[in-house]
C-alpha cells in the first residue's frame, strides 16, 4: 500500500523532523494515522572532549574525536542532552510500520537524517521526505513523493564538519599557548575576524584630506511650482577646464591619486577668493543631456540579502533575522530560510502576480512572468527564494502576526510581489551652468535630476542602502524646465569645507554581503559565523558597526605569519568549492582531507584535490599540511605576536588578562603601564590617548607593611576598578591544594588611588566585619558587596544606607534593622540614563537604564543588557531598537524543572544499557566503515 494515504490504513507511520515547532505544524496536515516527533535539532556529533570518546580510543583520535590514521574516520557520540529523546523515538519507531525522515532539504538536514536512521537502525521501510515551505499541500506531496537518503550531500556535509574539527581543535591549541588560553579558530571565523581587522588598519593608517568647493543657487527668473522649479542648486565641477577634486580623488595616505593637471584641489582661501569673484557674474545653461531612466525589479529573498535588508530595514543583526524567519518557516508562513536562490516556483510567480493585479492593477504587471538566475557560486537551485508559503500570499494583515514576526514577513511579502512587477521608469537629467569670474577665470556647475514618470515595483518595495548618506531608487530631484542658452541668475554663492573619510567599518549587512562575494562559506552560516565573533570577544558592536578588539589583532597577527594560506581568502573560497565538488560526486573525500592535513607526500594522486594542496604558510612553495603546521612551533615569538608599535616609544601588548600599554623596560627606571579601557577602538588609540592613559595612576601604590603578616600592601588599578591587595613571600604557592591568595578588597566608592592609607587597606581586607550575635546567638556580619553594603544574618540580609555604615554600626543598630519587616517591594525606579525615541515594533518608548547588572535599554516590555562597546553616552537609538530586537527573538527564558530523583534500581539498569549502547555503536561503526568503503569503490568505478 502507498505510504501516502491520508489516514495511513493498516499502519502507523512514524514523521521526525528537527523542532518541536515544526512537529506542531505539521501535525495538523496529516492524518490520524500519522506521528510526528522532533528530534530536537542533531542527535549525534563529534564528541564535546576526551570525556565523550568511548573508552576503546587512545591518543590523537581521543583527542580529535577524528582517527585521522584511519581514513579519517569521525567517532560519533550522542549528545548527553539527546539520550532521552533518542529513547523515545526508538520507542515511537518501534510501534510503527514506516519511518519518514523529514529534516530540513539543505546539507544538514540531509545529515541529520542520515544521523538518525544511523542511531535509530530501523528495521521499518525508512523514506527521505523533503519539502520546502509547512503547508498542507506541501506536506502532504512530500508523503506521497519521497525519496533516498543523498549520500553525495552527506558525504559533503561529514567532510565539511571533520575539516572544521581538525581546523579547530589544531589551530586553537597554537592560539592557546602563544596569545592567550580558550581562544578559539574557525576555518571560516577566523576569516570572518582578518575581514574586520583589515578594516581597521586601513582606518589606522587612514589619513583625512581637506578640500573645498562651492555650491550656486541659481534662478530661472520665471515663477515655478512642483513640476517647474524656479530655483535650483548646482555644484562647481571645473575651473578652466580643469575638474574640482572630490572625495573619490584623494588616496588613503591625504594625497592626491593623480598628480596630473587636469584635477584641481581647491583650498579654503582659493575657494573663497573664487566665490568672491564669481559675485557679480552672469551664468546662462550650457548644455542639458537627458537620458530615459529604468529600474528593474530586485530579485526575490535569499538568505544573505534577506539579513541584508533586514539590518538596513529593520535594525536586525543576522542572526535575530534568522531566529525570526525560523519561527515564520516553521509556523507555515513563509519557505525555508535558508537558500541560496532566488529561483520561485510557478506556483508562486502565479501567485505574485495574481495579488499584482489584485492590489496595484493590471497596468503594473508585466506581459511575461519574470525569473531570476541565480548569481551565487554552487546554489542549490532545487530550494526556492525565501517567499510567502502557499499558492496564494496572505497580505501581512491577513497573517494575524504581530511585532518582529510581523514586519519581517511584511518584508519579505513586499519583496516577493514586488519581483513580478513592472519596471520604474523615467528621465535624468544633466545641466551644466557656465559664467566667468572678475578675475577672467571659467567656471562650470553642475546638476542632476531625476524624475520617475511610472513607478513600477516601486510601489511595493524599494531596496534601503548600507550608507546611510546613499539617496534610494525611489528619490526625485526635479530641476526646472531649461535648453540651452538660457540665461540664469545665482541667488548664493556658498563655500563648502570637506574631509575624506576613513573607510566605513563593516556592519552585520556589510559583512554579509563581503563573505558572499568573495565566495567564503555557506551564506547559511553567515548569521553563526557573526554572532561566534561577537560571543567569543574578537569584535563588538559600537552601535551598528563591528569593531575587532586589540584580542583579535593578536591572533589575525599570529594567523597570517605562520598559517597565512588558512586565513588567505581565495584559499578559503576554493576550499569551499572542493567541498561542493565532493557534494556533486566530482571528488572524493578521503583523499582531500588527506592532502589537507598531511600535506603532499610521495606517490600522492592529488587529481581532484584542489585547494587542499596549498595548505601552506603562505610562501607558496610550501606544501606540507595543517599537522606539520602546527607541529613545529618553534618560530613563533609570543610576545612579539602580540605586540603592536603606537609610537613615542609606546607599545600595545595583549596580555594574558586583556590589552594594556607600556614604555620602557619593565623592571627599568621609568616604566610606564596602563590597561586599555574594553570599549577602545583601535583605531582611536592615538599617541596623543597613549600618553593620557600612561600618565593617569595605574601602577602599583605602595602603602606600607602589615604590622601583623609583615606583608607589603599596595594599591592597584585593575579591569574592574581600584583596589587593595597585599604581596606575598616568594616561594608562596600558588597552586595546589597548599595555595595561598592574597587578601584582596575593591576600594569604597568615596575612595581612590591617590588618597587612599595603609589603616584604610588593612580595615578594606579585614571585611566582613563581625557586628555582633543576636539573642539566638545567630552571628551578624557588615560586608560591602557587588551591590553595595549589607548586613548578612545566616541567609537573610539587609541593605545599609551607607558604606561607612559597614565600620560604624553597633549591634543594637543591626538588631533595629532586623527588628523591621524585610522591604519585599522595590525601591522608587530610577530615573531613565537617555531616552532614545519610538520603538518601531511595540510603539512604546525606549530608554537607557541602570540596572543591577549593569546599563540596559527597555521598551517597558522587553529588557536588554548593552554588550560590550556599548556605552550610556553613544548609544544610538538603531542599536538600541536592535538589542530588543534580538532578545525578542530569544524568546522568553526557559524554566528549569527540578528532576525526580531516579529509583535506586535505576544505575544498574543504565549500566547495562550503557553496555549494550557501547556494543552496539561498535557494530554500528563497523558496518558503517564497510559501507563506507564499498561507497567509496562504487564512486571510483563511476569516475
Amino acid at each position: 500500500m502507498s505510504p501516502t494515504s491520508e489516514t495511513a490504513q493498516g499502519g502507523r507511520r512514524l514523521v521526525i523532523v528537527e523542532s518541536p515547532a515544526k512537529a506542531k505544524t505539521i501535525k495538523g496536515y496529516l492524518g490520524p494515522g500519522y506521528v510526528v516527533e522532533a528530534s530536537v535539532g542533531h542527535i549525534r556529533d563529534l564528541p564535546n572532549g576526551a570525556a565523550e570518546v568511548p573508552d576503546e580510543y587512545t591518543g590523537e583520535v581521543r583527542r580529535l574525536g577524528v582517527d585521522v590514521e584511519n581514513d579519517f574516520e569521525p567517532i560519533y557520540v550522542v549528545n548527553a542532552d539527546k539520550k532521552a529523546q533518542v529513547r523515545k523515538l526508538k520507542q515511537l519507531l518501534a510501534e510503527s510500520d514506516e519511518l519518514f525522515l523529514a529534516t530540513d532539504e539543505d546539507r544538514e538536514g540531509e545529515a541529520i537524517a542520515w544521523h538518525l536512521q544511523e542511531v535509530l537502525r530501523p528495521k521499518v521501510p525508512v523514506h527521505r521526505m523533503v519539502f520546502h515551505e509547512i503547508t498542507k499541500d506541501a506536506i502532504r506531496a512530500a508523503v506521497a513523493n519521497p525519496r533516498e537518503l543523498n549520500q553525495r550531500m552527506v558525504d559533503a556535509q561529514e567532510t565539511r564538519r571533520i575539516l572544521d574539527r581538525l581546523y579547530g581543535y589544531e589551530v586553537s591549541p597554537v592560539l592557546w599557548k602563544k596569545v592567550m588560553p580558550k581562544l578559539s579558530a574557525g576555518r571560516v571565523q577566523s576569516v570572518a575576524t582578518r575581514l574586520v581587522v583589515e578594516r581597521e588598519r586601513e582606518r589606522i593608517a587612514f589619513r583625512s584630506a581637506e578640500y573645498w568647493d562651492l555650491t550656486g543657487t541659481f534662478a530661472t527668473g520665471r515663477g515655478g511650482d512642483a513640476s517647474d522649479p524656479s530655483t535650483f542648486t548646482a555644484r562647481l565641477s571645473a575651473v578652466d577646464g580643469r575638474r574640482i577634486a572630490q572625495g573619490r580623488d584623494f588616496g588613503a595616505d591625504g594625497r592626491l591619486k593623480s598628480a596630473s593637471g587636469q584635477t584641481l584641489h581647491l583650498d579654503e582661501t582659493n575657494a573663497r577668493a573664487l566665490a568672491a569673484a564669481l559675485a557679480d557674474s552672469s551664468f546662462a545653461v550650457r548644455s542639458v543631456e537627458s537620458k530615459p531612466y529604468r529600474r528593474s525589479p530586485y530579485a526575490p529573498f535569499r538568505t544573505t540579502t534577506l539579513q541584508q535588508e533586514a539590518s538596513r530595514k529593520l535594525g536586525f543583526g543576522a542572526k535575530a533575522t534568522m531566529q525570526v524567519a525560523q519561527k515564520l518557516y516553521e509556523n507555515g508562513f513563509i519557505t525555508y530560510m535558508r537558500t541560496d536562490s532566488t529561483t520561485l516556483s510557478d506556483t508562486a510567480v502565479s501567485a505574485a502576480r495574481a495579488q499584482v493585479t489584485q492590489l496595484y492593477g493590471a497596468d503594473y504587471l508585466p506581459e511575461k512572468p519574470r525569473t531570476y538566475a541565480g548569481k551565487v557560486k554552487n546554489a542549490q537551485e532545487a530550494h526556492e527564494a525565501i517567499r510567502p508559503s502557499g499558492d496564494r500570499f496572505r497580505t501581512p494583515a491577513e497573517t494575524g502576526l504581530t511585532g518582529d514576526q510581523f514586519r519581517l514577513y511584511e518584508l519579505i511579502w513586499k519583496r516577493t510581489v514586488a519581483s513580478q512587477m513592472k519596471d520604474a521608469t523615467g528621465n535624468s537629467v544633466t545641466v551644466k551652468i557656465g559664467g566667468r569670474a572678475s578675475d577672467g577665470r571659467d567656471a562650470e556647475f553642475s546638476a542632476s535630476g531625476k524624475t520617475i514618470t511610472f513607478h513600477g515595483f516601486m510601489k511595493a518595495y524599494v531596496e534601503g542602502a548600507d550608507d546611510p548618506n546613499a539617496e534610494l531608487d525611489d528619490r526625485e530631484r526635479r530641476l526646472p524646465q531649461v535648453t540651452e542658452g538660457d540665461a540664469l541668475s545665482a541667488d548664493e554663492m556658498t563655500v563648502d569645507g570637506h574631509a575624506t573619510k576613513p573607510p566605513a567599518r563593516y556592519t552585520e549587512a556589510s559583512l554579509v554581503k563581503e563573505l558572499e562575494e568573495r565566495e567564503i562559506g555557506r551564506p547559511s552560516t553567515y548569521a553563526s559565523i557573526i554572532g561566534t565573533i561577537l560571543d567569543r570577544g574578537y569584535v563588538f558592536k559600537k552601535g551598528t558597526a563591528l569593531v575587532p578588539s586589540f584580542l583579535s589583532f593578536a591572533v589575525v597577527n599570529l594567523l597570517e605569519k605562520h598559517f597565512g594560506r588558512l586565513v588567505d581568502y581565495d584559499f578559503t573560497a576554493r576550499m569551499e568549492d572542493d567541498l561542493d565538488r565532493i557534494a556533486r560526486g566530482e571528488a572524493q573525500s578521503v583523499p582531500w582531507l588527506k592532502r589537507f592535513y598531511f600535506g603532499t607526500q610521495e606517490g600522492d594522486d592529488t587529481a581532484g584535490v584542489g585547494a587542499a594542496s596549498d595548505a601552506g604558510n603562505g610562501d607558496g612553495d610550501h606544501l606540507g599540511g595543517l599537522k606539520e603546521l602546527v607541529t613545529d612551533l618553534g618560530a613563533i615569538d609570543a610576545r612579539e605576536i602580540s605586540s603592536f608599535p603606537v609610537g613615542n616609544d609606546i607599545k600595545l601588548r595583549v596580555g594574558k588578562y586583556g590589552p594594556y600599554i607600556e614604555r620602557g623596560e619593565k623592571d627599568a627606571e621609568g616604566y610606564q603601564k596602563a590597561d586599555i579601557p574594553d570599549d577602545l577602538a583601535p583605531d582611536e588609540l592615538s599617541v596623543e590617548h597613549a600618553e593620557e592613559l600612561l600618565a593617569k595612576p595605574s601602577g602599583d601604590f605602595e602603602l606600607g607593611a602589615d604590622p601583623v603578616s609583615g606583608n607589603q600592601i599596595v594599591a592597584k588599578h585593575g579591569r574592574y576598578g581600584p583596589y587593595v591587595t597585599e604581596v606575598l613571600p616568594e616561594g608562596t604557592p600558588k597552586t595546589g591544594k597548599n595555595a595561598v591568595k592574597p587578601r584582596t578588597a575593591s576600594l569604597f566608592k568615596s575612595m581612590s588611588l591617590d588618597t587612599v592609607t595603609l589603616d584604610d587597606a588593612l580595615k578594606l581586607m579585614s571585611l566582613p566585619r563581625v557586628v555582633g550575635v543576636d539573642a539566638e546567638g545567630v552571628e551578624i556580619t557588615a560586608q560591602n558587596g557587588r551591590y553595595g553594603p549589607y548586613l548578612k544574618k545566616g541567609t537573610d540580609s539587609r541593605s545599609l544606607t551607607s558604606e561607612d555604615q559597614i565600620f560604624d554600626i553597633t549591634l543594637d543598630e543591626a538588631l533595629a534593622i532586623y527588628a523591621q519587616p524585610k522591604q519585599r517591594g522595590r525601591a522608587a525606579a530610577k530615573p531613565p540614563l537617555k531616552e532614545l525615541g519610538t520603538d518601531p515594533v511595540s510603539g512604546s518608548p525606549v530608554v537607557v537604564k541602570d540596572g543591577r547588572f549593569g546599563p540596559y535599554v527597555t521598551d517597558g516590555e522587553t529588557n536588554a543588557t548593552l554588550r560590550t562597546g556599548d556605552s550610556v553616552e553613544e548609544i544610538t537609538p538603531e542599536r538600541g531598537f536592535e538589542l530588543l530586537a534580538e532578545k525578542r527573538a530569544k524568546g522568553p527564558a526557559k524554566k528549569k524543572t527540578a528532576k525526580k530523583a531516579a529509583a535506586k534500581k535505576a544505575p544498574a539498569k543504565k549500566a547495562a544499557a550503557t553496555k549494550k549502547a557501547a556494543a552496539t555503536k561498535k557494530t554500528a561503526a563497523t558496518k558503517k566503515t564497510a559501507a563506507k568503503k564499498a561507497v567509496a569503490k562504487k564512486a571510483a568505478a563511476e569516475e
